[in-house]
């Protein structure tokens, strides 16, 4: 009887262990030529937004700098930025229907770096040569390592790769690890925001984990939203589920609010500090939503997964040691100084200052030293109307009134 029996057991098995083998189709090379595609297009997006970026706040500062009375987008450069916004936002866009999002969401430190390089370059700063490398020696290590990282996270990266029907995008909507890691979500955002808005809890790290939170369901719904429209675009259609116009409501919809909350941050805080900790929190939280929504690292080796960690906690270092580098802006606001006008009484001799004294240049944007800009900026003078005080017969105080110029 069991040697009878052997031979149909054998013949019963031959057909899982087939369809064991058909289920591995992304070990090929391809799988790694589409990790490739994707990775390439997000640094090529990342670059190009961070070029656009400068070029349009070149033009902001080039009007500023002039009496050109042309509003910005009026400019040939600001058109030329906005061109350049839009082609980098479509290239990280498309980049996410052929990567793992677990590797795509940490090379936006490509901008940083990007950044960090044309502000040495392009903008002029007067800097003595023996001064140059104390300056930029945090920020030449910090593009180091982030390059060291994103070499690491592309070598290192998930490999795992399906196609973004509609069945799948709802297979992993309603998963039970991904519905336990949303209702963590949604009870940490709620919690954030309540301390936010009711408590006034106005610290950087609880806004930028706002932003973190919506971001990741950001991302999420960028690659199932650009993975079925490439599939759409290969012959099978997907536009027709009801899960594709559900997960673009949400893209929309999650993106406003975190432009939102980032506005908010950039108002209380510095540019640099946002940035640095929110790329931190946001490749956090968007890798672990990757690694739960998608189950990118599923048959990943322990080696592979150490390594990509590395990489992303090099990456986090490189951002931050180029962010730390970068000087507070100072707002300028304009007044009239006193000491500036010959033969004006003031109350600096009395130990009483009225108003602060001219000392220093304001800075837009990345410039620092404006010595050399325009009369535009100069402190603005009132003209003095002389004015009889007392009786008639007691004459009033001569008063001199000279033009300050940018020399004095």
């Amino acid at each position: 009887m069991e040697g009878g029996n052997s031979p149909n057991l054998q013949l019963r098995q031959l057909p899982l262990a087939t369809a064991a083998v058909s289920v591995q189709p992304h070990t090929d090379s391809f799988s790694y030529k589409e990790n490739l595609i994707g990775a390439l297009l997000a640094i090529f997006g990342h670059l190009v937004i961070s070029i656009a970026l400068n070029l349009q706040k070149y033009s902001h500062i080039r009007l500023a700098g002039s009496k050109d009375p042309r509003a910005y987008f009026k400019t040939k450069t600001w058109w030329c930025g906005l061109f350049l916004l839009v082609l980098g936002e479509l290239g990280v866009f498309s980049s996410y229907a052929f990567a793992p999002l677990s590797l795509i969401v940490p090379l936006s430190a490509v901008s940083v770096i990007a950044s960090a390089i044309i502000g040495i370059i392009f903008i002029k700063e007067k800097w003595k040569p023996k001064d140059f490398l104390r300056r930029y020696v945090l920020s030449f290590v910090g593009c180091g390592l982030a390059i060291v990282g994103t070499y690491l996270l592309i070598t290192f990266g998930p490999n795992s790769h399906e196609k973004m029907t509609g069945e799948n995008i709802t297979r992993h909507l309603v998963s039970w690890p991904f519905l336990l890691y949303m209702l963590v979500e949604i009870i940490i955002f709620c919690l954030l925001l309540y301390f936010y808005k009711e408590k006034n809890a106005n610290y950087i790290v609880v806004i930028l984990l706002l932003v973190a939170l919506l971001g990741s369901m950001t991302v999420v719904t960028v690659k199932a939203v650009a993975g079925m429209i490439v599939v759409s675009i290969q012959g099978n259609l997907q536009l027709d589920y009801p899960i594709f116009y559900i997960m673009l409501v949400c893209m929309i919809a999650t993106a406003i609010f975190q432009a939102t909350f980032l506005a908010q941050a950039s108002q209380l805080y510095d540019s640099s500090q946002i940035a640095s900790i929110g790329y931190i929190l946001s490749t956090t939280v968007a890798v672990t939503a990757g690694a739960t929504f998608y189950l990118d690292f599923t048959g990943e080796d322990v080696l592979h997964i150490c390594m990509f960690a590395l990489g992303c906690l090099i990456a986090f270092l490189g951002v931050f040691l180029i962010t730390r580098n970068r000087k507070k802006s100072v707002p300028f606001e304009p007044y009239i100084s006193m000491d500036a006008m010959p033969g004006m009484q003031n109350m600096h001799d009395k130990g009483i200052a009225v108003q602060p004294d001219l000392k220093a240049s304001f800075s837009y944007g990345a410039l620092e030293n404006n010595d050399n800009m325009p009369e535009i900026y100069t402190p603005a003078t009132l003209p003095i109307v002389q004015e009889q005080h007392g009786s008639k017969g007691v004459s009033a105080p001569p008063y001199r009134v000279l033009e300050h110029s940018k020399k004095e």
